[in-house]
């Protein structure tokens, strides 16, 4: 398994290639180590990171509160943490 969903403190890491400006936002893959997600929001003002973090805690069955941008708040290589659930879990939820 690639590396882009692993283990960290209190949950996981995921890395995200982010591909703004879709008709909806949806996991289509991986691209190299990071999962490849569509988003429907343009990326302008943060609203792509927001629409990618409602949609990780959307997806995964968490609180938003619970999922933080760490890296890339304007590139589209981002790094997210998210807490309260394990790596099998966001895996298997992510449909990886």
């Amino acid at each position: 398994m690639s590396t882009a969903v692993r283990a960290a403190s209190g949950g996981v890491r995921i890395d995200v290639h982010a591909q703004p400006g879709a008709k909806r936002t949806e996991v289509v893959g991986l691209h190299g180590d990071a999962v490849k997600i569509r988003v429907s929001s343009p990326p302008i003002d943060g609203r792509a990171n927001e629409e990618l973090a409602r949609f990780l805690a959307e997806t995964l069955g968490v609180p938003m509160s619970q999922v933080r941008l760490t890296k890339g708040e304007t590139s589209r290589a981002k790094s997210f943490l998210v807490s309260g659930i394990d790596a099998a879990s966001a895996i298997a939820l992510l449909g990886l």
